[in-house]
């Protein structure tokens, strides 16, 4: 993407109409470091009118009200419109946050469609009302939808998580105020022209981009009944803080140090074929990425030694060539992050494997090199913190109650995976590690299912039928003693 790509207008209530402010957000390519776009910055002025558009949209307009069968028509236009448009969808968003193009198009844009799909898929048969035999009487338990929502989602899979709460949101009836991230806003106004044209009603969804300020404004407005939030572990917190003055529900999927056990009877070429894209996956700005990973010490040279094969033969480069498999982060921010983090590790005794460094070549651009870390003690914050880069831990264990150990030794609890020649032997390892999703000998992440975490890995569930009931509330209704129905 070599024009610039500017943007005067918001949308707001289904419509492009003029900001109320005067501030606008600067997009930097994080491969040129020049500016690339330019939107709006929506103002606190901007969030009234949306919240307004939105509880009118709820309280007295169609949306709500409509049968299950007309949502679902709009939501699968939506959707076609996302898989027509996936290649453009990928290069906004490998342009603004530097993730790899080949991995954009699979992950960040038919990823995306995936998640709008099967989210149909889970409302379609989802028991919407239900009688049931109380103890006093018949009782009908129904499921309505929550009211106005404010999505925030994150720079590192825009669309993605953008799905994630939209899709369900509007199935279920809700109308929704969506915060992109000021990083990562040009993708969303390719989704706001599909979202017009699928026939969405007057003031079911706004988009809004802007800064956290704003971001907190929207998430403490009084007219605001639900807030899913995707981010990091002290923004979530404050999320919660400034939801809870308005007893407001929230959903929160926030970070992760997932660790990757590869057991000592495991197919090494096979595990590592997947355990390597799944730890430097979209240049490891990835919740879900195993950035731990446990070899016995039976075979831990020999990990080390292909894992750091693997890690320096990773194509580095512009994020848009579709040769590229690691491209830069987002922001100076990230890189300095990333650049720190292995001078700690270093400081801890942990021992540089593969990169350390900016790659050779790449002198504009926030580069790191894919990062390999062995002799890595867990109690090192290089293991215990969450990096969000291409900065990977390889740690020894014994026994497997050792690696049980280390992997549930963590503040986190989002994802994982084992790696072993008996299957039976993974789940019951799966079974003792306390993370919200968890993958025997394949790493993958299905939208039928419920994702989300433990601990402070977040609060709530996306995906399947658990992700549809956030967005319901439930209500149970007396029936006369007697009455049959």
């Amino acid at each position: 993407m070599t024009e610039l790509v500017e943007h005067q207008r918001l949308f707001i209530g289904g419509e492009f109409v003029d900001p109320l402010g005067t501030e606008t957000i600067e997009v930097i390519s994080p491969h040129t470091e020049r500016v690339l776009g330019r939107v709006p910055h929506a103002s606190r002025e901007d969030v009234d009118r949306a919240v307004a558009a939105a509880r009118r949209a709820f309280d007295e307009g169609p949306w709500p009200q409509l049968p299950l069968a007309e949502r679902m028509q709009v939501v699968g236009r939506i959707k076609d419109g996302i898989a027509a448009r996936h290649e453009e969808i990928a290069r906004s968003i490998s342009s603004q946050n530097g993730s790899p193009y080949s991995w954009s198009v699979l992950a960040q844009a038919l990823g995306a469609m995936m998640v709008w799909d099967a989210a149909i898929t889970v409302a379609r048969d989802y028991p919407y009302e239900e009688f049931r035999d109380g103890v006093l009487g018949r009782i009908l338990v129904r499921r309505e939808p929550v009211g106005v929502v404010a999505a925030v989602t994150p720079w590192n899979v825009p669309q993605f998580v953008a799905a994630a709460k939209l899709a369900p949101a509007l199935l279920a009836g809700c109308s929704v105020v969506l915060k992109p991230s000021p990083e990562s806003p040009l993708d969303s106004y390719l989704l706001a022209d599909i979202v017009g044209e699928a026939g969405l009603p007057e003031g079911v969804l706004s988009i809004l981009p802007a800064d956290r300020e704003v971001s907190e404004y929207l998430v403490g407005h009084p007219g605001i009944d639900k807030v899913s939030f995707t981010g990091s572990v002290s923004a979530g917190r404050r999320v919660m803080e400034v939801a809870a003055r308005n007893l407001t529900r929230v959903t929160l999927e926030l970070g992760g140090k997932s660790a990757a056990v590869i057991l000592p009877d495991a197919d090494l070429d096979s595990a590592l074929a997947q355990i390597v894209p799944a730890a430097w996956m979209n240049n490891g700005q990835a919740c879900v990425a195993q950035s731990r990973i446990l070899a016995p010490r039976s075979r831990y040279e020999e990990v080390a030694e292909a894992l750091a094969a693997a890690a320096t033969a990773l194509v580095v480069g512009d994020p848009l060539d579709p040769a590229t498999q690691i491209g830069p982060l987002v922001a100076r921010r990230q890189q300095q992050r990333c650049l720190d983090y292995i001078r700690i590790g270093q400081e801890e005794g942990a021992k540089l494997l593969a990169g350390g460094g900016r790659p050779a070549g790449q002198e504009r651009g926030w580069y790191v090199e894919p990062t390999l870390f062995g002799g890595v003690d867990n109690a090192m914050r290089i293991a215990r913190e969450e990096i969000f880069g291409p900065v990977i831990c390889l740690l020894p264990y014994g026994d497997e109650e050792e690696a049980a150990r280390i992997a549930n030794d963590s503040e986190y609890g989002l994802s994982g995976s084992v790696w072993t020649a008996d299957v039976a032997r993974g789940i019951d390892f799966a079974r003792r590690v306390r993370t919200g999703t968890y993958n025997v000998n394949t790493f993958s992440l299905d939208m039928l299912g419920p994702f989300g975490g433990y601990k402070n890995s977040g609060v709530g569930r996306e995906f399947g039928p658990e992700g549809l009931s956030e967005y319901l509330e439930h209500k149970m209704i007396h029936l006369p003693s007697g009455w049959e129905g």
